[in-house]
């Protein structure tokens, strides 16, 4: 819920203000992202039209009376029966100052389509719920629920598009590098932002069938700074290792396509982030993380993250299929339950998305949507040594390579 995992989650409530309605911008335009320039020429090259962009919003007017004030709660949102085609400003189009936005919004929007579509086909019993609102000073978004499927007890897959500000402590909580970010601007001024992103959690009945969470977003903040950030990661309560191979060798595959140096670096960061630091253990069996990835040709971190998201279904589908059909006992379903405890406990005490939210008033469904509907704490529990149970609390506590 990243950023972090429910970062966009909680984000699509926060207040908009201080960005000027990008239709009055006349002369500031960025060129195409794509030519035959050096990677770190293309990078300079958006910063650039980037910043001429944001500054000559910010002279056109940063108080716009549009406006709303700051955290307002989630009640802010208007739902709407449809949403329009895009939730990017009309300014911010392919053609307009920011074309990075509205590509990455398009791209996200199909993912959602494209993943919901594959999740009730395999579930063959639930359908997703959609919920869609926008906004007074632009963006909005869309939020698909399953619940009381055959195979899922709850699934969710929500699509945000945000322009806001935060104070810049906020910012320095969401990110890794939030210092960074707020570089430049005086103390206690607020940073505007932009953030259109994708976020899902999908909890199964089965306790065998691992629990799955993605987010790929695409972030702005005022002074032409951008990056990208994500990952998909995975929760299982019981340790099959062709699984986790199967879930690991795709996304390495992923990575390898791009960088070689992504599965190790960003597996690494998954184990890292992931830990639940009063249990000394992690959440799951972790995945790929990234996060304020900017140090190359935004091109190629669109198309990377375009890959990865893509890659949802082929990744956990087919371990899903596999394993949902499987019987279990009440002992298995307990211990289930327990597992779901312990994700329960990192969404809501380390989670920088769900602390960040809740901090700042926004929209609660979209925040919670993540938690389960049903888990379990039992005092003082000790899996018994030798068991299944204690073989994954082992890969819990320590990190393993599975390709």
């Amino acid at each position: 819920m990243k950023l972090s995992s429910a970062f966009l989650f909680a984000i699509s409530a926060v207040t908009a203000k201080g960005f000027a309605p990008i239709a009055t911008v006349p002369t500031a335009r960025s060129s195409s992202l794509q030519g035959t320039a050096s990677p770190t020429v293309e990078k300079e090259s958006f910063q650039r039209s980037l910043l001429a962009a944001q500054l000559a919003n910010k002279s056109n007017g940063k108080k716009a009376v549009d406006a709303p004030p700051v955290n307002i709660g989630w009640d802010s949102h208007q739902a709407v029966e449809k949403a329009p085609d895009s939730l990017v400003r009309p300014g911010d189009g392919p053609d307009g100052n920011y074309p990075m936005r509205a590509r990455f919004e398009k791209m996200i929007r199909e993912a959602q389509i494209s993943i919901t579509d594959a999740i009730e086909k395999i579930d063959g019993k639930a359908k997703f719920q959609e919920d869609s609102w926008i906004r007074a000073n632009g963006g909005g978004g869309m939020s698909r629920v399953l619940k009381d499927g055959a195979v899922w007890e709850k699934a969710g897959v929500n699509l945000s598009v945000v322009y806001g500000s935060m104070p810049q402590e906020a910012l320095q909580a969401a990110t890794e590098r939030g210092v960074d970010r707020a570089k430049g601007m005086a103390p206690g001024e607020r940073v505007p932002f932009f953030a259109c992103g994708l976020s899902c959690v999908m909890h199964p009945r089965n306790p065998f069938c691992p629990t799955m969470h993605f987010n790929y977003r695409y972030f702005e903040t005022d002074g032409g700074v951008w990056w990208f950030g994500g990952g998909t990661d995975i929760t299982p309560a019981y340790l099959n290792e062709d699984d986790m191979k199967h879930f690991h060798g795709t996304y390495k595959e992923v990575c390898d396509r791009h960088d070689p140096e992504f599965y190790p670096k960003f597996k690494a960061w998954a184990d890292k982030y992931f830990v639940i630091s009063h249990r000394n253990e992690t959440r799951g069996l972790g995945g790929i993380f990234f996060d304020d990835l900017n140090d190359r040709d935004p091109e190629k971190l669109f198309e990377f993250a375009k890959d990865a998201v893509n890659s949802v279904v082929p990744a956990y589908g087919p371990i899903i299929e596999a394993h949902k059909d499987d019987p279990f006992t009440e002992q298995q379903k307990q211990w289930q339950l327990m597992r779901r405890g312990r994700y329960v406990e990192f969404n809501l005490v380390y989670d920088r998305g769900t602390v960040f939210g809740l901090k700042t008033g926004g929209r609660i469904e979209s925040i919670l949507m993540s938690l389960p509907e049903t888990a379990r704490w039992e005092y003082d529990h000790h899996p018994e040594p030798g068991s299944p149970e204690a073989d994954i609390m082992d890969a819990f506590k320590h990190a393993r390579e599975w390709v």
